[in-house]
């Protein structure tokens, strides 16, 4: 059982966490705060021990252990369009990767656009959804997963999973890695002209992939180069001979 109050004396965050819903079981912790009529706060965090519709980029699913993990949402309504969604995207998985070095002396990296990575295993993914009325974005919605003390995983994947009890070979208490990951997120989103420029370097520090041959996969097309960098909106950068193209979407992996 998630203790409340262990995770809210860890969190020292003006915004985020402050509204915090907890939840047995529910289809999707991101679609109910971006589908939700009631009006949460800017910052609403919402954790559910089991979505029964969770999911990651492309509409791949997500399966996790009721109880084990830490499958969350967090909602942004304030001063959204000062941002760009992609720098937040970025950011939350620096935060996730910075808390979990912070608290455990873990050492991760991270795989573009937004994976989590112990011992090249595929611990934490995020997943940014957004809502708007014509041209202006109202609300953008992080979710967030977590591989925290589950150890068993069954099934086919991309990129091998693991989680932070398997590489630390201890129970963790999810309550302080939750409050200490919206510590961290709070403070890299907190002004936005420096959120850009520290997130784009921060995040390229942690990528092992800048500067190898990869290859792309997008749909059933493959794209083969050397990644290059991230350009100013956190777009790949794919160069290959003299050609040098921008890759918005894909699942990317070392040659």
């Amino acid at each position: 059982m998630f203790n409340i109050e262990d995770f809210d004396i860890k969190l020292d965050t003006k915004n985020l966490g402050r509204n915090f819903i907890y939840s047995e079981e529910i289809p999707s912790t991101n679609s109910f705060l971006l589908n939700n009529l009631e009006d949460f706060n800017h910052g609403t965090t919402i954790l559910s021990e089991f979505q029964q519709e969770g999911k990651g980029r492309l509409n791949r699913p997500w399966f996790s252990n009721k109880g084990q993990n830490l499958t969350f949402s967090i909602l942004l309504a304030k001063n959204i369009n000062r941002y760009n969604p992609n720098h937040i995207s970025l950011a939350a998985s620096l935060a996730v990767s910075y808390a979990i070095e912070n608290l455990f002396q873990l050492k991760t990296n991270l795989k573009w656009p937004n994976d989590v990575l112990i011992n090249n295993k595929k611990v934490s993914g995020i997943l940014l959804e957004s809502s708007s009325q014509g041209s202006e974005i109202t609300k953008i919605v992080i979710g967030i997963g977590i591989n925290v003390n589950q150890t068993k995983f069954i099934g086919d994947f991309k990129l091998q999973p693991t989680s932070v009890k398997f590489e630390l070979k201890k129970e963790i208490q999810r309550e302080r890695l939750l409050s200490e990951i919206l510590n961290v997120f709070e403070n890299l989103i907190r002004d936005p002209k420096e959120c850009s420029k520290k997130v784009l370097n921060d995040w390229r520090d942690k990528c092992r992939m800048i500067g190898e041959p990869v290859s792309i996969t997008i749909g059933d097309e493959k794209k083969y180069g050397i990644f290059y960098d991230l350009d100013a909106n956190g777009f790949l950068i794919l160069k290959s001979g003299d050609k040098i193209e921008k890759i918005t979407s894909g699942d990317v992996s070392i040659r």
